[in-house]
């Protein structure tokens, strides 16, 4: 009876297992990793000025676009006066 009981236990235990598997959860902090290496946010939803980097998990990496100055051509800016 000892015998049963130990091995309905272990039975059990072993196919009760971790809820979520591991191989994702490295994946998704791998995502969040190189969503900062390119300084982005994981954030649930992207502002106007942010594009999608890609998806860390479920929520989108949003990343800060770069502000361009515009390029004045001096030899135009000249004649116009």
């Amino acid at each position: 009876m000892k015998i049963l009981c130990i091995f309905l236990t272990s039975v059990f235990t072993v196919s009760c297992g971790p809820s979520v598997p591991q191989k994702n959860t490295r994946e998704v902090a791998e995502r969040k990793r190189e969503c900062q290496l390119v300084r982005g946010a994981c954030k649930p939803e992207c502002n106007s000025w942010e594009y999608v980097f890609y998806y860390c998990g479920v929520n989108p990496c949003c990343v800060v676009r770069e502000y361009k100055k515009p390029i004045i051509n001096r030899s135009t800016a000249k004649h116009q006066k």
